[in-house]
C-alpha cells in the first residue's frame, strides 16, 4: 500500500499555512509510516520530504530524515518516479544544511529548484528556491540569495500561499538589511510579521524579532534591541531551551552588552583623562554588562557544541575573544581567534575565517601597543591582509569595511607610520558603509580618520612653515638635516622599511639611512 495522498496533502497544507502545532501532531501520527513503509511504495519518498521540512520547523531532529533515507537503496532511489526522487533530495540538503556543508546542499537544491520548474510544481519551486536562498545566505552570498528569495515568493504567491509568502519576506529583509537598504528591509519585516501575527510559527517568529533586535542595535537602540532579542529568545524556547536559535540569540545580546560595557568604559576613561572622580555606579554597569555578555556567551557556546554548530560556535569565539581585548587580556584574547579561525577552516567558512582573522590584527596590535616581547606589526599586517582577502571572497560589505580598517590601524600604528596608506583604506571603507552616527562600525571609521588626518594635518603645518619661511632660530643647514631626515623617513615607510631600497632610492649610503633612522627612534 502507498502513503495516503490525503496525507500528504495535508502535510503540505499545514505547512503552507503556518499551522505548526497541527503539522507536528500529523507527522507524529505519520511515523509508522515515515519508519518502516518499504521505498518503493508510492508516496514513500515524498513523505520523507515532508518529514525533513517539518524537521526543519522544530519537529524532532534530523536524526529522524537520516534513518527514514537509510531505506532508500541507490536501486531503490533509481526506480523512484522523478518528483519523488526530489522530495528525497529536500531531505538530503536538510542533512548537509544542518551539517554546515552549504555547497552539497546547494547542489540537492539544484535538482529539486530544476525539477520543480520542469513538472511545475510550485510548492518544490517555492521551497527549493527559499532554501538555496538560506544556503546562499550562509555562505554570505547575498545577492543570489536575493534572487532566489524573490523566486521562491514568486512561486508561493501562484500558490495564494500568502503565509509562505511572509516567511520568505523575512529573509529577504534581513538580506537587504546587509546590502544597506535598511528602510526598505524593516517595511519588508514589518509586512511579513503582521501576515505571520497569530501563527504559532514560533521560528519565524523569533526570526522576525531577532532581525529587529539587530536593526536596532546598528542604531544605537541598545535597550530596545535586547528587548527584540528576548522575544525572539520566547518564541524559540517554545520549541526547546537547545534550539540553535536560541543560541543566536543569546550571542546577539552578548554583542549588544558588551557595546554598553564598552560606552561606560569610555565614560569612566574620559573622567580619569579629566581628573574627574569615576563613580561607583559607573564601574559596577560596565561589570554588570560585561559579565552578563560572558554568560550568554558561555550558554550560547554550549547549546552549539552540543549541535555540531561551527559557524555558531565560532561566532562565540569571536565575540569572546572581543570582550577579552576590550579587558586588556591579550592572551585569551588571541586563543579564542585562534579557535574561531580553526572552527572556520574546517568548514571553508570565509565569513568566520575573516572575522577570526580580523580579531587576531586587533588583539596583536594591542600586543605591540603593550610592547609584549614577542609581538609582531608584520603578523598583525599579515592577519589584516588576510581578513580582507577572506572577506572580499564574500557579499558581506560590513565584513568588508571591518576588514579594511583593522588593516588602516595596523598601517597607521607607530611602526609602520602609514598614514597615507591607511587613509586610502578608511577611505575605500567608508564607501561601503551607509553614514549613520549611532552606528558603532561608522563611528570607528570616523574615529580612525580624524587621527590619520591629525597627522597628516601637523606635517602639512610643517612643510607649509618652512615654504613660508617660518624656520625659527635654526640655520640652512639644521633645516637641510631635518628635511634629509623627513625624507629618509617618508620613503623608508613606502619602500617596506628596507634600508637598502631607501639608499638607492635618495642615492645615500645605508649606513647614512641606518644613522637616520637610529635618531627619530626608528631603529633599535
Amino acid at each position: 500500500m502507498g502513503i495516503p495522498p490525503q496525507l500528504l496533502d495535508e502535510l503540505q497544507r499545514l505547512f503552507l499555512d503556518r499551522r505548526i502545532s497541527e503539522g507536528f501532531a500529523a507527522i507524529e501520527e505519520a511515523r509508522p509510516l515515515w519508519s518502516t513503509s518499504r521505498p518503493d511504495s508510492p508516496g514513500s519518498g515524498e513523505l520523507t520530504g515532508w518529514l525533513a521540512l517539518w524537521v526543519d520547523l522544530g519537529f524532532g531532529d534530523s536524526g529522524l530524515v537520516a534513518s527514514s533515507l537509510d531505506r532508500f537503496s541507490l536501486p531503490a532511489r533509481a526506480a523512484l518516479p522523478v518528483a519523488e526522487y526530489a522530495h528525497l533530495r529536500i531531505a538530503e540538503a536538510l542533512i548537509h544544511m544542518n551539517a554546515e556543508q552549504w555547497d552539497t546542499a546547494i547542489e540537492h537544491l539544484d535538482f529539486v529548484v530544476t525539477v520543480g520548474a520542469q513538472i511545475q510544481d510550485l510548492t518544490m519551486s517555492a521551497v527549493g528556491n527559499y532554501w538555496k536562498a538560506r544556503a546562499l545566505r550562509q555562505k554570505g552570498d547575498y545577492g543570489e540569495a536575493q534572487e532566489h528569495a524573490r523566486r521562491g515568493q514568486q512561486a508561493a504567491e501562484a500558490l495564494g500561499a500568502s503565509r509562505f509568502v511572509a516567511v520568505i519576506q523575512v529573509l529577504e529583509s534581513w538580506l537587504l538589511f546587509q546590502r544597506g537598504r535598511t528602510r526598505e528591509s524593516w517595511e519588508l519585516l514589518d509586512r511579513a510579521a503582521g501576515a505571520l501575527a497569530g501563527t504559532n510559527d514560533h521560528v519565524v517568529l523569533g526570526n522576525i524579532q531577532s532581525a529587529y533586535g539587530r536593526m536596532l542595535r546598528r542604531q544605537g537602540r541598545y535597550e530596545p534591541a535586547i528587548q527584540a532579542f528576548e522575544l525572539s529568545l520566547f518564541e524559540y524556547r517554545n520549541i526547546s531551551e537547545h534550539h540553535r536559535n536560541v543560541a543566536r540569540s543569546l550571542a546577539n545580546m552578548a554583542y549588544v552588552k558588551r557595546l554598553l560595557a564598552l560606552q561606560w568604559r569610555r565614560k569612566i576613561d574620559a573622567d580619569v583623562a579629566g581628573r574627574r572622580g569615576t563613580s561607583t555606579e559607573d564601574r559596577e554597569r560596565f561589570t554588570l554588562y560585561r559579565g552578563e555578555a560572558l554568560d550568554h556567551l558561555r550558554a550560547a557556546g554550549g547549546i552549539y557544541i552540543r549541535l555540531g554548530q561551527h559557524h555558531g560556535a565560532g561566532t562565540v569565539r569571536v565575540n569572546s575573544g572581543l570582550l577579552y581585548l576590550d579587558g586588556g587580556e591579550l592572551e585569551p584574547a588571541a586563543a579564542e581567534a585562534h579557535s574561531a579561525y580553526v572552527l572556520g577552516l574546517e568548514k571553508d567558512d570565509r565569513i568566520l575565517m575573516a572575522r577570526a582573522r580580523i580579531l587576531q590584527c586587533l588583539v596583536e596590535n594591542a600586543r605591540v601597543e603593550e610592547q609584549v616581547v614577542d609581538a609582531s606589526p608584520h603578523a598583525a599586517l599579515d592577519y589584516a591582509r588576510d581578513g580582507v582577502e577572506l572577506a572580499e571572497s564574500t557579499d558581506n560589505q560590513r565584513l568588508k569595511a571591518r576588514a579594511l580598517l583593522a588593516q588602516a590601524r595596523t598601517l597607521a600604528g607607530e611602526f609602520f607610520e602609514d598614514r597615507a596608506g591607511a587613509r586610502e583604506l578608511v577611505d575605500k571603507a567608508g564607501n561601503l558603509l551607509q553614514p549613520d552616527a549611532h552606528d558603532p562600525l561608522w563611528q570607528d571609521l570616523q574615529e580612525l580618520r580624524a587621527s590619520t588626518m591629525r597627522a597628516a594635518a601637523t606635517l602639512d603645518s610643517r612643510l607649509r612653515a618652512w615654504s613660508e619661511g617660518e624656520i625659527g632660530d635654526k640655520t640652512l643647514q639644521q633645516l637641510s638635516e631635518e628635511f634629509e631626515s623627513f625624507m629618509i623617513l617618508k620613503v623608508w615607510e613606502q619602500e617596506e622599511k628596507r634600508v637598502i631600497r631607501v639608499a638607492r632610492k635618495l642615492r645615500v649610503s645605508p649606513k647614512k639611512v641606518r644613522r637616520v633612522l637610529r635618531e627619530v627612534g626608528k631603529l633599535g
